[in-house]
């Protein structure tokens, strides 16, 4: 684990998501390169959306949204901040805070960083090793660190962090922002910190993107000291959430759409299990899982990835490529968990890629 100056090493291309890795030439292509869970939102979900576009007269009115997403995680009111997706807190942050050292710990998504930077910061950041697992060392954060942002569980990695390594980074005069966009995939949502009001500092950010297939429509929150809250919202513009996501974000933190939820937390857990027993069948071609993966997503690591990827691509399956994240290179990719059919018939192509050997199209020249 060690400290990076961003100016130096450089090549990530902060910019680059896993959408782009399904666009381009048309085909239609089996997707495991986006972390959005497949076949949502459910017709329920989309039923109530569509009853909320009779009152696009009105201007967006937030409160009930706001008191429903408070009240799912125990909080008042004054600690929730209704964002348009969890992107949009990353520029709130980056524009409101004024801090002097921010700190991102990577590999992780980059936007926070990307924001930091276009907002006129000097980001460092730390970089956890594959040797560690990717693993957190509170310690390798500077200690005059005042904005640290760390992703829990963490994309790509899939590595979740304890809650009490996590604590250990937050202290007075410093601004703990921790991405919790794929808690709600993680069963029992187990080493969360959202509703957590005894953590200094804490800023802890959700999506309602990743689960409920809401990333067209842009919803997600902020759970942080009402001070801090209050600075964000001053940053953002008027009516910044949609009349549709605020109906979403309501109907999303429901009781029943929380246990739906939570049901979908489990089978991603099996269907996760799934994906790496077939990829540690590929550890004679090189093949590294990282393990325990907790999110719904895997990081693998493989010998001439990029070419790897460009044939899997030519099968008909999507994935992501790792080099974009800072602490990774070109021999690391991220693959979604999908049901067992779709993982099978991509455990296949990634056969048929691996056997083609450096610059092959296949055995058989398919």
């Amino acid at each position: 684990m060690r400290t990076e100056d961003p100016d130096g090493p450089a090549g990530h291309d902060l910019r680059h998501h896993g959408d782009a890795e399904v666009r381009g030439d048309g085909s239609a292509l089996v997707d495991l390169a986006v972390n959005v869970r497949a076949g949502t939102p459910p017709t329920w979900l989309r039923d109530r959306i569509a009853a909320s576009l009779s009152g696009l007269a009105a201007y967006p009115d937030g409160r009930s949204a706001r008191a429903a997403v408070a009240a799912r995680h125990g909080l008042p009111t004054d600690r929730v901040l209704l964002t348009a997706g969890a992107a949009e807190a990353f520029v709130l942050l980056a524009r409101a805070l004024k801090v002097r050292r921010p700190v991102v710990v990577h590999p992780q998504f980059t936007e926070p960083e990307a924001a930091l930077r276009d907002a006129g910061h000097t980001v460092d950041r730390v970089l956890l090793r594959a040797a560690d697992g990717f693993r957190l060392d509170p310690a390798a954060v500077p200690e005059d660190a005042d904005l640290v942002v760390i992703g829990n569980p963490t994309n790509p990695t899939s590595v979740l962090h304890p809650v009490a390594a996590i604590e250990r980074l937050a202290r007075p005069g410093r601004v703990l922002v921790v991405d919790e966009a794929f808690m709600d995939a993680v069963p029992g949502e187990r080493e969360t910190l959202a509703g957590r009001t005894d953590v200094p500092g804490l800023v802890v950010l959700r999506s309602l993107t990743k689960t409920w297939g809401l990333a067209g429509l842009r919803i997600g929150y902020v759970l942080a000291a009402p001070e801090t809250v209050a600075e964000l919202a001053r940053a953002q513009p008027l009516w910044p959430v949609s009349t549709p996501a605020l109906a979403a974000a309501e109907a999303c933190v429901a009781p029943q759409a929380l246990a739906e939820a939570a049901h979908a937390a489990h089978r991603i857990a099996a269907d996760r299990a799934h994906l790496v027993a077939g990829l540690r069948e590929f550890t004679s071609a090189g093949l590294w899982v990282v393990d325990p993966a907790e999110g719904p997503f895997v990081l693998i690591r493989l010998p001439r990835a990029s070419a790897v990827r460009r044939r899997l691509r030519d099968l008909g399956h999507a994935v992501r490529r790792g080099d974009t994240f800072p602490g990774l290179d070109g021999d690391w990719l991220r693959l979604a968990v999908r049901d067992r059919a779709t993982t099978n018939g991509f455990l296949q192509a990634l056969r048929r890629s691996l056997e083609a050997g450096p610059g092959g199209t296949g055995p058989s020249g398919s």
